[in-house]
This record gives structure tokens, sequence and C-alpha cells, in this order.
């Protein structure tokens, strides 16, 4: 019994305490709705939260010397929201937001196509204006002074001027069109000046809903410097966007260059801002709730120095060859230029002309600037150092010496008399028969290189036969890419059985005489015309060829090289060559860079333009038959001679003697060596302004 009283005890405490806590909130809950109902309501009315993303700043490219060639600045942006205010104060509003802009000289969106002073339709032709009309529900036939006021009144404009009823149309008009909302706004101006950010900062409260965004957006430092390389970015388009994650569909995205090799470690990570604002609009308050982080910074092997030099020498060199400088006058619209470091392979410079403003890009190029860029035949957007190919000619003639020389189908000392015409095959005539109507004598192998004597060559290339002529091109990279971490880049051709073969053609004795000298087939790209010669340089070894030096985060850590060269491999689909040393004796490199010494020596074909160099150099001229009668133009250069450690390619297109573009090597070795008083110690460079 005792049992039973006091579970009963329990449970009448436990229903009290049940009766107590409901009664406490019924309570509360009458305090809420009735007592202070109206203003809480009050309060959260008057209380709105945005979110908003945080765009983060792209990674930047600098040079080897830590030069930011492309980077970013701040770009502002002012946009509406929606806000709970009347349409009278929303006209106020925006007639004030326009004025300010104005007086900055900032400017805004306007695609209402009515202008006033005098009231006209902005469309040049009837159709158009009859779409409008259709478009917006007007009365057929409306003209523009009518259609203006039936905008006026639908707006409640009666009270202001014309002109300013015209202003605030621009914009009403515009967000009748694009709509906008409490989160989402309308962009009133895609950028203005920190001075107009300054007042609308200032006067906050007097400007319900207007709101500044704050975006790093791309620059380039230097201008066009280095424009094939960096590459240029732009707004992600509808195939980008379903092929790559985590993008917006307002987002930058590399398009070219470095900017598209690089993407992955170049795009940031964005953030996110919560924006608190009062029902008409005003901001009362931000706050970060996740930061952006930057992309990383990619550095090139690039010297930005060597490259503005390279630019430079191979632009007026150009301009020369056109304005007739060198004794004849020729039509000269492209060229290229490379600058290699003998012993790691990086590219210190890549030059392709003509170049063009990779800043144009970012917000969308004009039609006009697009189609100078565009123009047949000299294209400024393709880079030539990569993406064509051309005839070698002559300074394809060390690799028949060396395969002749390793064969022991020629000696050093071996003398081979030049007649001026060959006597077998077709008798193909040496260059200098034109003009002496005989030949060059008898030369060695140093002496045939120094003369560039195309009889002896012919020999060569009849003992060695072509295949072994193609085996050794092979040794040196040439008809292959070089994998550099660029896109776009082609094989060429080389000229051989192999190519014969795949064709399904048959291989004669006259061809072999034509690709020995560098021509048939042969085409190669500058880059790989720089491996070669670099290899030739030192002996034989393979030269892996680069122009990324380190990717690194943020936090100043180095990504992985290997996860970094993975990456790139996948986005260009390189394979990794099975390319070996090729070994070369000493006494055969010695034997054909000697050749290469006397081409810049008393006697040789570049002796004018490096004799009174103060570096001894090695070099070689070469002259290529092109399609539609053209000559093209090659230089290639070592320095120092001893021991080297930078190889210079210059080719212009129809550029017709190779002694021509012997000026740009020189010009470009001053600015490397530092024998150019412009030159300064410390390497640095003034980006443009």
């Amino acid at each position: 019994m005792a049992t039973l009283d006091k579970k009963n005890v329990r449970y009448n405490i436990l229903s009290i305490i049940i009766y107590l806590i409901g009664i406490i909130l019924i309570i509360q809950l009458f305090n809420l709705q009735i007592v202070h109902g109206e203003e809480y309501l009050e309060t959260a009315n008057s209380r709105l939260t945005r979110e908003t993303t945080i765009k983060a700043a792209r990674g930047n490219i600098l040079d080897c010397n830590g030069n930011i060639l492309a980077g970013n600045k701040i770009n502002y942006s002012l946009k509406i929201y929606r806000s709970k205010i009347e349409e009278e104060n929303l006209n106020s509003t925006i007639l004030n937001t326009i004025n300010i802009l104005e007086a900055n000289h900032d400017t805004y969106k306007d695609e209402f196509p009515i202008s006033i002073n005098p009231v006209q339709y902005t469309y040049q032709k009837q159709d158009s204006i009859t779409k409008w009309i259709e478009e917006n529900n007007l009365q057929d036939g409306i003209n523009a002074n009518e259609a203006l006021n039936y905008y006026i009144a639908k707006y409640g404009l009666e009270q202001y001027s014309l002109e300013d009823a015209r202003k605030i149309i621009s914009i009403r008009y515009g967000i009748e069109k694009n709509g906008y909302t409490s989160m989402k706004g309308y962009e009133i101006s895609s950028s203005i000046s920190e001075i107009s950010v300054a007042q609308f900062e200032e006067m906050n409260n007097s400007f319900p809903g207007i709101a500044i965004d704050y975006t790093p957006i791309r620059k380039y430092y230097y201008g066009s410097l280095a424009s094939h390389t960096l590459g240029y970015v732009g707004k992600i388009d509808s195939e980008e966007y379903k092929i790559n994650e985590g993008y917006a569909l307002d987002d930058y995205i590399g398009k070219t260059g470095i900017e598209f090799v690089c993407e992955k470690y170049l795009k940031g990570t964005d953030g996110i801002k919560q924006t608190d604002m009062s029902i008409d609009g005003t901001t009362t308050g931000e706050y970060i709730t996740a930061e952006a982080v930057e992309g990383c910074d990619v550095i090139l092997t690039i010297d930005a120095k060597v490259q503005q030099a390279a630019e430079q020498a191979l632009k007026e060199n150009i301009e020369k060859i056109n304005n007739g400088g060198f004794g004849e006058i020729r039509q000269v619209d492209t060229g290229s230029a490379v600058v290699l470091n003998v012993k790691t392979g990086e590219v210190i410079a890549l030059v392709s002309y003509p170049d063009f403003e990779p800043e144009l890009f970012v917000n969308g190029i004009s039609s006009e600037k697009w189609d100078e860029y565009t123009q047949e035949g000299k294209s400024a957007l393709l880079n030539r150092t990569i993406q064509s190919a051309y005839a070698p000619g002559s300074i394809f003639k060390m690799v028949g010496a060396i395969a002749a020389l390793e064969t022991n189908k020629i000696s050093k000392e071996e003398r081979i008399l030049c007649t001026g015409i060959y006597s077998g095959g077709y008798h193909p005539r040496c260059w200098i028969y034109a003009t002496t109507g005989g030949g060059h004598g008898y030369l060695t192998v140093s002496q045939a290189i120094q003369k560039s004597c195309n009889c002896f060559f012919y020999e060569v290339g009849t003992r060695i036969g072509i295949e072994t002529l193609e085996q050794y091109a092979t040794y040196f990279g040439l008809g292959q890419k070089t994998n550099v971490e660029l896109p776009g880049e082609i094989s060429g051709t080389l000229a051989g059985k192999t190519l014969y073969d795949k064709w399904g053609e048959d291989w004669y004795y006259g061809n072999t005489l034509s690709a020995v000298i560098g021509q048939a087939e042969n085409n190669f790209t500058p880059l790989q015309m720089a491996r070669y010669i670099a290899m030739l340089t030192n002996g034989g070894k393979q030269v892996d060829i680069s122009i990324v030096k380190d990717i690194v985060n943020h936090d100043s850590t180095s990504i992985n090289k290997e996860e970094v060269q993975q990456y790139i491999n996948n986005r260009l689909g390189i394979k990794e060559d099975d390319l070996q040393d090729l070994n070369i004796q000493r006494e055969n490199l010695q034997t054909v860079l000697e050749g290469m010494q006397s081409v810049t020596e008393e006697g040789g074909t570049a002796y004018s333009i490096f004799k009174n160099f103060d570096i001894q150099i090695g070099g070689k001229t070469g002259s290529a038959e092109a399609t539609g009668d053209k000559t093209n133009a090659w230089f290639v250069g070592f320095a120092p001679y001893e021991a080297p450690e930078i190889v210079v390619v210059v080719f212009v297109e129809n550029g017709s003697h190779g002694y021509y573009t012997a000026e740009v090597t020189k010009e470009i070795m001053e600015a490397y060596f530092g024998l150019n008083d412009e030159i300064e110690e410390d390497k640095s460079i003034t980006p443009y302004v």
C-alpha cells in the first residue's frame, strides 16, 4: 500500500511540472505574439541578409627574376538591389547615382534605344525599330517621342527634366529587361573609379539598394610582352562551363598560353560575404563567412629583360628589312626568336611577331581589334615559335656534318671540291654559282660550314644516304615536339623515307640532295631548332625544354614538380619521348663548332655583324626557299664559344638572308650578357603604365 502511495505522489509531482512548463510556454508565446508582436515583426521586416561571392584573386605569373608579368588589379562594379522603397525614392536614387558617375567620368549601362536632343531612335534600320516596338508591346508605328513619353509615364518621371528622366530610364529600362532582386542585383556599371567608390561608401545611407562589388581582374603589367607565352583569360563560355567543375557562369578562365595550361593552379578559391541591410536597402553590417584563397603563383623560366630586348630587336629588324635597310626592300610581316639555356633547356625568351595585348581579351575584345589580330598570313595570335614549321635551309647542314663525321664518311681534314655545279643527281648548283659562275674550290667540313657550301653537303648526302641523315636528325629531336609547357605545339616534318613510306611514295636520290641542305619536306619550329643547336653545343646530350620553373602556393611552398608535370602532360596530351644522348666524339664536335665559329669571324657570312663583339660566339646563317617565291631567313648562334650558356635562334619569314637576322642575335646577346649600358645589374624592368 505504501508503494502505491509513493507512485501516486511521483505522478502528481510530474504532472504539476508539466503543467507549469506548459503555462510558461503559453505566457511566452502570448508575450511574443500579442504584447510585443508588432515590435518584433517590424524589426524582422527591417532586416535583410544578402550572401555574395568574394572572387578569389588569380595567381600571378612571374619571370625568373620575380617580375610580375600577369597579376591583378581591383575592379569596382556598381549594382543596384531591390529594396522596399517608394518609386520616387528609387528614381531619385538612380539619378543621384548617375550624376556621381558622370561627374567622375565613369560610364554606365544604357540599352534604351531612344536619344534626346533631338528625340530619335538610335537604331539605324526601320526593321530594328519595328522589332523593338513589338518586343516591348508598344503601339504599332509609335514614334520616338511617343515611346519616350510612354516610359516617362510608366516610371513616374513627369516631374523631372527631359535630361534627368532619360538618365533614370536608362537604368529602369535595364532593370525591367534583366530583372533584379534583393539577392541578385542589376549591374549599373562594370567598372567605376576609386573616387566614385569613396563617394558611394561615404554616403551609403543616401543610396538605398546601391552596392559596390570588389573583384580582382587580370592585369598584364608589361602590355604585350611575352603575350604568346602568357596567353590571356576571358569569361568562361558554355562549353568550358560544362567540362570545368567549380566555376560560376561569370568566372574568368585561361584561354591560351600559360593562363590555359596552369588554370588549375592559377584559379583561386572564392569566399563568401554576408551583408545585412535595412528594409530600404542601406547596408547595416558586413562580415565574411568564408575567406577567399588566392591562386598559386606560376614562375616562368623567361627573363623579362631579355624577352623585352628580343622583342624590340626583332621588331626593329623586320622594319629595317621592310624599309630596304640591307639594300633590298622585302615585304616582311612575321618572325620569331628563341633564347634557350644550353645546360638546363630553360626558355629564356620566346618571341613571336606580331604580338597582341592580352588585356584586351579580359572583358571581350572589340571586333575591330579582333580583325586586326587575325589577318590572314600575319595573325598576331599564332605562336610562331611552336605552332609554325619552316624549312631550315643551311642551318640544317650541321646535322649532315655530324652524321658524316660520326660514321667516318668524311674526315675533318678531307677537302671536297665545289665547282659550283654538283655532278650527281639532277646536277644542283651551289648558291655561289649564281653570282660568280664558279664554286668555292676545295673545302674542309669546317670551311664548308663557314661558306655554307651546298656542293660540299650534296656530297655528304650522297655518302651517308638518307637513312643516316634521317637517323641523326631524329637524334637531334627534329620533326618532334619539344614538349614545352604551352598549347598548340606542332611536330613539323622530317624529310626522309619514313615520311614517304607513310605517304606510300618512293624516295629518290634527288630528294636526298635537297634534304641534306635543309630543303625538301624538312620543316621545323624555331624552338626545335633551338633544342638542336643546344644539343650540338653540349656534345649531343638530350635537352629537356621547359618554360615553367616553379608553382608556388599562397603560403610560399612549392607544389611537387612531378605532380605539376603530370597535370601539364595530361592537359596538353604530352607523351614522354624516348630520345637518347648522341654522345658526339669530341674531335668531331670541335670540327663542326669551329666551322660555326668561323661564320662570325673574318671570311664568314656574319663577320661584319660580330667583328667588334666582346664575346666570341658560334653561329650559322640560313636562307631557305619557301612557297610563293619567298626566301626565309635564319640565324642560329651560341655563346660564349668556349663555354656555351645560351642558344639564340632568329627567324624572319621572307627575310631573304640569314645575315640580315644576325643583328637580332647580337642585340639579344648584348642584353643577356649585360653588354648594353641600359641593362641594369639587377635585371629589373619597368612595367608599362
